[in-house]
């Protein structure tokens, strides 16, 4: 919000560029990230940005004095009221900034819970947000806690009561921590229930993960007809959604669209949102859509096997990767990769917009959580109508011949569909 609360505030983003850093990551992507976290906020109009090299790290005002005095009049030019630092920044470094420039500050950890708070539509979505929120801001006295109370909207970081410069009670925010707990307790046990639910109905659960951005929502839409908010924009989908979607032989599966990845995701977050993550945890197959026409797929390509590995992902769950956004590339790269993705047997290059490459993908997932098919033939006899009816309602019987004494069956089905019939 601006100064007068009549249109967005003017934000500028910078991304400190630490030399002594060991995160190697190429500074001018990740300001152009950082920029696009900024503009997945409606309530910002990012009016500039910069890489600020740092050959070393100021403890009480992480720039130099020199530095500071100069973005603080590049500020004052470009009538910006709240500065985003791509980074941590430490509750003393955030007051001492605050106070030499008079502006708002918010570091990489408080924009993402900015974001996230914006985006939550669940009511285990806004909880985590709130536990996230409280957890980071138990750290900085230089925050009010008080606009948590509000039924919607952010964080108040951003705008709102956040500047009151309060010493928050410590004891007052780790009883709403407390408060949130119990009620968060109470929705998982609710979540636990519908799980429960779901597991005696024998539906495979594929979970799509992926940096943020990378199509998931695209891809979901695509496979299930749904209408789950898709845009190019980083964080557009927070609370999970799930989907039943038949493939082909009649196999049924639950597929699953979950919060995007992202490079140094808060550890708050990675805490609070385990909960949502949990469909990852639980499923069949997962299927990692990469946008492959990014500069940095293959560093995107890492922060999100690390996060799963965080997450306890067993290395015992299937996974394929999904190369999205073919459309994306020019002709000739966009067929290396598709080259590429073919010679790799759990690798499938798609396009989620235009349809390209998803006939493929689907019958892979279909293999891998029904595995493959085999060719039997079995004798039933009259009596046994109630099996013979399964197997046809199952889509396995490739031929019929009359015998004697019932039938003769040629089956082509899964060693998943063979158990499932001995048992009854």
């Amino acid at each position: 919000m601006s100064g007068d609360g009549t249109g967005p505030m003017r934000a500028f983003v910078l991304h400190p560029d630490i030399v002594a850093s060991p995160i190697s990551r190429e500074p001018a992507r990740a300001l152009e990230e950082a920029v696009s976290l900024a503009a997945a906020l409606p309530e910002l109009d990012v009016a500039d940005s910069a890489v600020v090299r740092l050959t070393k790290v100021a403890p009480g005002t992480l720039f130099g004095k020199g530095k500071i005095e100069e973005l603080g009049a590049l500020f004052e030019a470009l009538d910006v009221g709240l500065v985003l630092v791509d980074g941590p920044v430490t509750p003393v470094q955030q007051r001492n900034l605050e106070k030499a420039w008079g502006l708002k500050l918010l570091d990489r950890t408080g924009l993402i819970l900015e974001i996230f708070a914006d985006r939550a539509r669940t009511r285990e979505g806004v909880l985590q947000v709130e536990l996230a929120a409280l957890s980071y801001q138990r750290t900085r006295l230089v925050r009010a806690w008080t606009h948590l109370e509000r039924q919607r909207g952010g964080l108040g970081f951003v705008g709102g009561p956040g500047e009151t410069q309060i010493e928050a009670d410590r004891r007052a925010i780790d009883d709403q921590i407390n408060r949130i707990r119990k009620q968060l307790g109470k929705v998982v046990k609710t979540r636990e229930l519908h799980r429960a639910a779901r597991a005696k109905v024998p539906f495979p659960i594929v979970a799509l993960v992926g940096y943020t951005n990378a199509g998931k929502s695209t891809l979901f839409n695509r496979v299930t007809g749904a209408d789950v908010l898709a845009q190019d924009m980083l964080f557009a989908t927070l609370d999970p959604t799930m989907r039943a979607i038949n493939l082909s032989d009649g196999i049924q599966i639950i597929l699953s669209d979950t919060v995007g990845f992202i490079s140094d995701l808060p550890t708050q977050l990675v805490a609070a949102f385990r909960a949502t993550l949990e469909e990852v945890l639980s499923a069949d197959l997962i299927c990692h859509v990469r946008d492959i026409s990014h500069p940095e797929t293959d560093e995107q390509n890492q922060d999100v096997k690390t996060i799963l590995a965080e997450l306890g992902v067993s290395e015992d769950t299937a996974q394929i990767e999904v190369w999205n956004k073919l459309d994306l590339l020019a002709p000739d790269d966009a067929a290396a990769r598709q080259t590429e993705a073919d010679r790799a047997p759990d690798i499938f290059a798609v396009s989620a917009l235009n349809g390209q490459g998803i006939d493929a993908l689907l019958a892979a997932i279909a293999t891998k959580v029904e595995g493959e098919k085999t060719i039997e033939t079995l004798d039933l006899p009259f009596a046994d109508g109630r099996r013979r009816a399964w197997l046809f309602e199952q889509g396995v019987v490739e031929d019929e011949t009359a015998t004697q004494t019932g039938a003769r069956l040629t089956l082509r089905w899964t060693a998943k569909q063979a158990a499932q019939f001995r048992r009854l």
